[in-house]
């Protein structure tokens, strides 16, 4: 384990594998980089890549100084830029696709490259926005110690998974781990709330995104992510789409790591 310091002076982890052009890995809601997915994808990666696999603030071995802000997290990410010798190109799944591309435009010119899968931009009503006081509802569970409870509003709310399908899941062994970071689903959700609203980009939202962008989504996930790639395509100077077969929001990272490999080394 290595760890950098933030501007704010938080401490935040991060395993490095491989050699090459650096590749840093941007999790989205609940992820950690000791997560079976993102150690497989850093993996794959490394043959090619010297990949930087962090924990997020609030997870795993990263500190948490409060208080929050997305700005904190661009912050953590020009950090780990800075450790990879000044650039860096990204790779940022669901929200953290989210958190990928304001760290891309605030950043300019320290992102050559930026590949984003699955970023959950509800942008009409193809299906329910998250609602309005869902961080001010996670922040309150949390603060009163229920993490159990911000972690069922973000099943029901954010992943529309049906209260009945809550027990089995609660049985679960991972149940434990996903409790160990619930309280940073609040970060997501600043991160998110803007996107996942129901309404279109606001005009310029991600103009000064001037990274080449590769946006993926799976073929069997909903439509609402396919239309956000889209979205984003048209919006983004330098963008494409890809769908890949077979797969869906939780993606298999060795359907995925070949299509990043050729991008990122192309």
């Amino acid at each position: 384990m290595n760890n950098i310091i933030s501007k704010d002076g938080t401490s935040i982890a991060f395993d490095r594998y491989g050699s090459g052009p650096a590749v840093i890995m941007v999790t989205g809601a609940l992820g950690y980089r000791a997560f079976p997915a993102q150690t497989q994808m850093a993996d794959l990666l490394s043959d090619r890549f010297t990949v930087f696999n962090y924990d997020r603030r609030g997870r795993g071995d990263s500190g948490d100084t409060m208080p929050y802000a997305v700005e904190r997290e661009i912050e953590d990410i020009a950090a780990l830029i800075e450790a990879a010798g000044g650039s860096a190109f990204l790779y940022g799944m669901s929200s953290g696709a989210i958190l990928s591309l304001e760290a891309a435009e605030k950043l300019a010119g320290k992102i050559p490259k930026l590949a984003l899968y699955e970023p959950p931009l509800i942008l009409d009503g193809s299906r329910p926005p998250l609602p309005r006081d869902y961080v001010e509802r996670i922040g309150e569970a949390v603060e009163a110690g229920r993490r159990e409870q911000a972690l069922e509003i973000f099943m029901t709310q954010a992943l529309l998974i049906p209260d009945e399908y809550l027990a089995p899941m609660k049985e679960s062994p991972i149940w434990s781990d996903l409790l160990a970071v619930a309280h940073t689903l609040a970060y997501d959700g600043m991160v998110s709330r803007d996107v996942m609203a129901g309404r279109p980009l606001p005009p310029g939202k991600w103009a000064g995104v001037t990274s080449d962008t590769f946006v993926v989504s799976g073929e069997l996930s909903e439509p609402f992510f396919h239309d956000a790639a889209k979205t984003l395509v048209h919006r983004l100077a330098r963008a494409k789409h890809q769908v890949l077969a077979g797969q869906g929001h939780d993606v298999a990272p060795e359907a995925l790591a070949p299509l990043l490999i050729e991008f990122f080394g192309g």
